[in-house]
């Protein structure tokens, strides 16, 4: 059996090779520190808010903008309940001395200043526009505040959310009109939503940009199928919500959302499109 012993000295030969080569790399490449996860993260604006409630561990968030609790400003104001909400006081983040902070304040006052005085590990989210800068925003967050299974488990439920919705091939043309005669163009993230649930920008057709006015003739005059309104317009409060109610509109089918769920990027998105998705089939019956 001279044969069988050369190939059993041939295989304990090769082991004590790739043990010794698996030992040397394993001294020349010692083990990485595992990444620690922030426990002190502040977050600058709302819509950081939203992405911390969603992803972070509350034990994580050590403060939270003023309107983080505020179910009109905020969707994911239930979340913040009992967290800390903060002022636009430079010397409460100074106090906090946070280890991440998200977001970066519309107006760069003293807070901002505060930033700027320590070394602060800062994460800057742009504004979203689309339901892909959303998905990017939650990798982003996730992986920042240490719980990128949370992120990746998070897009996939909005993913599958968003694929069961009714979509009709062309739902009519609409306008987000809102208090003033103000209308949302091309580019942004209420006009996404509207592309996703069948509906064509009307600002598009009259090639607005993201931001225009439009009198009450104007709009007469466009005859759009829908307007979107915003949900806390559907009664009067002042004159800018009086002119939605102009009875010259009301002939025009209305569907209302909740500013909440697209004054930021945030996985209120899918609440968005399904909100308007469900009133468009429930016209079209």
């Amino acid at each position: 059996m001279p044969r069988l012993a050369s190939r059993t000295a041939l295989f304990g030969l090769s082991a004590i090779i790739v043990a010794a080569s698996a030992a040397a790399m394993a001294w020349a490449m010692p083990d990485r520190a595992p990444v620690k996860r922030p426990q002190r993260i502040v977050s600058l604006n709302l819509c950081a808010d939203q992405y911390l409630l969603e992803l972070a561990d509350r034990d994580q968030i050590a403060g939270l903008t003023r309107n983080a609790d505020d179910p009109e400003m905020s969707a994911a104001a239930a979340k913040a309940a009992g967290l800390n909400i903060m002022g636009t006081s430079a010397e409460q983040l100074l106090v906090l001395d946070p280890d991440l902070i998200i977001g970066i304040p519309a107006k760069r006052g003293s807070m901002m200043a505060a930033v700027a005085q320590r070394d602060y590990t800062v994460l800057d989210l742009k504004s979203a526009a689309s339901y892909a800068d959303i998905v990017a925003q939650i990798r982003e967050v996730a992986a920042a505040v240490g719980h990128v299974g949370r992120g990746e488990a998070l897009i996939a439920r909005m993913d599958r959310d968003l694929a069961a919705l009714p979509r009709a091939k062309s739902a009519g043309v609409a306008a987000y009109y809102q208090r003033r005669g103000y209308m949302t163009g091309t580019g942004t993230l209420i006009d996404d939503v509207m592309t996703r649930t069948g509906l064509t920008n009307l600002a598009a057709r009259l090639d607005k940009p993201a931001l225009s006015q439009l009198s009450l003739e104007e709009m007469v005059a466009a005859r759009p199928d829908y307007l979107i309104v915003e949900s806390a317009t559907d009664r009067v409060t002042d004159q800018g919500t009086e002119m939605l109610h102009h009875p010259a509109l009301k002939d025009i089918p209305r569907l209302s959302i909740p500013q909440a769920w697209t004054v930021c990027g945030s996985p209120a998105y899918v609440q968005a499109a399904r909100g308007l998705a469900e009133q468009i089939a429930a016209h079209r019956r």
